[in-house]
């Protein structure tokens, strides 16, 4: 493959798009943030000059070209502009997860070397300062937010504003400087390290280029014709790669506004008040937003239900045929129409998702039903496929051409094949460079013609041309008979279900699949609330005799669906158990982008597997879990195990064994 070229007008970095923006946008907005509940706008201009005051203190502090700079914080644009800020002065954006645990944080701080860290407030320079007790050559500590630093040692900890108060001070010194370290970055140069969630062991630092992430940023928008016009909400972690190709690379490349939300408390006001035109969340956002309306239907009164269940029947049958643009009979255009009136404009509004003109959603798949109910809105939801090491974007889902079943077809620019094992593999112009101070893994994942290996089963179907994966490829396996084992289908469809938080299925090597399942307690609470079944804590709720009874029916639902599906019938789940804790990062169950460590919960829940498969109807178990202030405790819980009906012909063999 040979390498693309900069594009036209030397556009061959971050800060050289900034000042395109500049030129041809200026009084454009480019950044929204919301505080104290009133909404500041900044435009291109504004924001450049913001930009460069920050570049040039960071100058007066020292920051060498090479240096890494960790960014830890909730999105804001001070933040974003620390990233270009540090670009501007040839060093590197770290972008980290502000829920990041002192111990998490402090591995990437000293693998990366750090040497200047960026924080948003006192909690999480509380964490910097805790990890310097075992990381070495952190020099500089900025903050955004004043309150509580008062008391602090400032010999080397500076407020971002008075740093860009003194860039503006040095302006006539550094200035030269700054526009020389600008003037050297090149379509080569490193644009930002990122991290893997580590799934499977410890994160590893993803080396992305200006080539990867400009060509695309370029090729990404122009498919779906992103211009300045666009919207965004930028509420996502900032150390996820989706984040900053969506609020970094596309913005600047498109040029369009980026809006910061107050907080997660504040995300549906702000939603509704920006109205984002452009849109992406992993299918946790779509799943706990479907959870929601489903509760306040069950609050509702009997008109409003029905109403809702009425015309939700006739958007499942039509909504997608219209936004697909398909022929649709005048009766049902009519009854849309009034649906729309009645529900799902109501609805959408709620959501602050009137005015989507194009959603995406990825990072694992996303189950059909949830996938279908937005887009039998009239919402233009689509699917992706992509990892960090791409840059995102792997596969994308053409407008016309979306289905629940597969990611698409290969995004522009990048070639898709798959290998003899199942195994899907890319090369494009966004893969990464290397993994950061691992030069085995880098020649492990990418070979030397560029082609790299996801680690996702999956094939091309051969009508469409599109993808479809069918799990992680260290996940498929085969069960005791040979059949195929696919867990996350299951675990899918069964989410689908508000009262479903996380699923958990096993089965690899075994006669039969079973399953451990975490109730969600918004929606397990409102139910319990409603009918006046009082609880104390997420453990009693989750041993419910009533709460049992409704997730088996859940499960004997997937089963029965499950069961038309030739391939994957085998992975019916036989027998299951509610966990009497909720899965956590802090615990290790999960990652910080809650993916579940299927290792780790194999191992720590050994006891309850075991009792999934020797025939018990009970176990007790005590585990260890982490509270919010870092201290550790222990839970302990007796946990019923229940059987669930099978269909098809694994019903026949359960009756003959």
């Amino acid at each position: 493959m040979t390498e693309p070229q900069a594009p036209q007008g030397e556009l061959h970095s971050i800060p050289a798009l900034l000042a395109r923006n500049v030129a041809r946008y200026g009084n454009r907005p480019a950044y929204r943030e919301k505080e104290f509940g009133i909404w500041q706008s900044w435009t291109w201009a504004e924001a450049a000059d913001e930009i460069r005051a920050l570049a040039l203190g960071l100058l007066v502090l020292g920051l060498k070209p090479g240096d890494h700079i960790a960014i830890i914080g909730r999105n804001r644009p001070a933040h974003y502009w620390g990233m270009i800020a540090a670009q501007m002065c040839g060093a590197v954006p770290v972008p980290l997860y502000q829920d990041a645990v002192a111990e998490e944080m402090a591995y990437v701080l000293g693998h990366c070397g750090a040497r200047f860290v960026l924080c948003g407030d006192q909690e999480q320079v509380d964490k910097v300062l805790e990890v310097e007790e075992t990381v070495e050559g952190i020099e500089q500590i900025l903050y955004t937010d004043k309150r509580g630093m008062r008391k602090y040692d400032h010999s080397r900890m500076n407020a971002l504003a008075d740093v860009q108060a003194e860039g503006r001070a040095a302006a006539q010194r550094l200035g030269p400087e700054l526009d020389a370290r600008i003037a050297a970055q090149d379509y080569d140069s490193t644009c930002v390290m990122l991290y893997t969630s580590g799934t499977t062991g410890k994160p590893k630092g993803v080396v992305l280029s200006n080539r990867n992430i400009i060509e695309t940023s370029k090729n990404t928008a122009e498919f779906d014709h992103l211009r300045q016009r666009e919207e965004v909400v930028a509420y996502l972690p900032m150390a996820w790669v989706g984040d900053f190709i969506f609020s970094v690379g596309q913005a600047l490349w498109a040029g369009f506004t980026v809006n910061c939300p107050e907080g997660a408390h504040t995300m549906m006001t702000d939603m509704r008040e920006i109205g984002p035109t452009y849109f992406f969340a992993p299918p946790r956002v779509f799943e706990g937003e479907l959870t929601s309306v489903m509760i306040r239907m069950e609050d509702a009164g009997r008109i409003k239900r029905w109403l809702f269940r009425h015309y939700m029947e006739i958007a499942r049958r039509v909504g997608p045929a219209l936004l697909d643009g398909e022929r649709v009979s005048l009766g049902d255009r009519l009854a849309y129409g009034l649906g729309n009136i009645f529900v799902y404009g109501p609805l959408k509004n709620t959501l602050g998702l009137s005015r989507i003109r194009v959603g995406y959603t990825a990072g694992e798949a996303i189950g059909p039903e949830i996938f279908d109910f937005y887009r039998s809105l009239g919402i233009n939801l689509k699917q992706l496929y992509g990892q960090t090491e791409a840059s995102v974007f792997i596969t994308q889902q053409p407008d016309g051409q979306v289905r629940s079943d597969t990611v698409g077809v290969p995004s522009p620019g990048v070639e898709v094949r798959i290998a003899e094992n199942g195994e899907v593999l890319y090369r494009s112009p966004g893969t990464f460079v290397e993994y950061f101070k691992n030069a085995d893994s880098t020649a492990s994942t990418k070979d030397s013609q560029g082609w790299v290996a996801t680690g996702d089963a999956g094939f091309f179907e051969e009508k469409t041309g599109h993808l479809r994966i069918i799990d992680r490829a260290k996940d498929v396996g085969k069960m005791a008979d040979g059949s195929m084992f696919a867990p996350k289908y299951v675990e899918n469809k069964l989410k689908f279900y508000p009262n479903i938080l996380e699923a958990v299925v096993l089965g690899n090597g075994r006669d039969f699949c079973t399953a451990m399942i975490n109730i969600d307690l918004n929606a397990v609470g409102n139910w319990a609330e409603r009918n006046n079944i009082a609880y104390a804590s997420y453990q009693e709720l989750a041993g419910h005799p009533q709460v049992y009874a409704t997730i088996r029916e859940h499960v004997e639902a997937v089963n029965r669906s499950v069961a038309e599906d030739e391939m994957l019938s085998g992975c019916q789940i036989h027998r299951f158990l509610v966990l009497h804790k909720e899965l956590d990062p802090d615990d290790g169950e999960m990652t910080r982008t809650r993916k579940v460590r299927r290792a780790v919960i194999n191992d720590k829940f050994a006891d309850l597997v075991t009792a999934l498969y020797d025939g018990s109807s009970s176990i007790y178990t005590e585990t260890e879990v982490t509270y919010e202030d870092g201290r550790k405790g222990l839970i302990k819980a007796t946990l019923k195990i229940e059987d669930a009906q099978v269909f098809g012909d694994w019903a026949r063999k359960a009756v003959a064994a």
